[in-house]
């Protein structure tokens, strides 16, 4: 029973550190699309001037570019784990608050990589339906009130904070040792943010495939 109440208290601390952190992230942090545009223009040489120009790259080069944003979150939460880490429990919340804006930074990056912006309220819903499928939660009901950003995000926001806290509360339960915490705090957060990463990578590849298609179609039906 003991073990039951911890883990129910361990699961409520998790959850408020998650929405706090997603929350947080979404009113301030944020990854200018102009500035990240001229970041991977110069690092890959990339002939774009537009997000829209990244429909006409490779799709392997994008590929890479994705695993590379995934990469560097996951040392970025490794980093962040091991330090945190040290106080054991009484750093959880503060540490998930920490990994949901290094998660959020990874999506933004994601999206803009494969062409999706999220400077209007229609593209920013669609970047949350992003988050929420990363974390493995399914919202499809919700999708039509997504014209509604400021009803909508922190709906999905909770349903991704629920989720979440039940996986941190089983995986980061040995955080309860300090000092041996640190360690386990920096794998556990780097896996973490690989399969957060990973899925939203897959999210975004499947829909810029879908773009791609569908951008095909419209050339072909263009009188020559």
């Amino acid at each position: 029973m003991a073990g039951k109440v911890q883990q129910s208290w361990l699961r409520r601390r998790a959850e408020a550190g998650l929405r706090r952190g997603f929350t947080r992230a979404y009113q301030t942090i944020t990854v200018d699309p102009g500035k990240f545009l001229l970041q991977i223009r110069a690092a890959y040489g990339l002939p774009v001037s537009s997000f829209q120009g990244l429909y006409t790259v490779e799709v392997g080069l994008l590929d890479d570019m994705a695993e590379r944003i995934i990469a560097g979150g996951m040392k970025m939460a490794a980093v962040e784990g091991a330090g945190l880490g040290l106080g054991g429990i009484v750093t959880m919340v503060p540490d998930l608050s920490i990994l949901a804006a290094i998660t959020l930074r990874m999506i933004q990056k994601l999206s803009l990589v494969y062409g999706f912006e999220y400077s209007t309220d229609d593209e920013m819903a669609e970047l949350w339906i992003a988050a929420a499928s990363a974390a493995g939660v399914d919202i499809s009901r919700e999708i039509l009130e997504k014209e509604v950003v400021n009803r909508f995000v922190p709906k999905v926001i909770q349903r991704i904070a629920a989720q979440a806290s039940a996986e941190a509360v089983e995986k980061w339960s040995g955080r309860l040792i300090p000092f041996v915490s640190s360690v386990i705090g920096a794998g556990l957060n780097y896996y973490f943010v690989r399969t957060w990463g990973e899925r939203a990578r897959k999210h975004f590849r499947e829909r810029h495939l879908a773009m791609r298609a569908r951008m095909l179609v419209q050339q072909q039906s263009l009188p020559s």
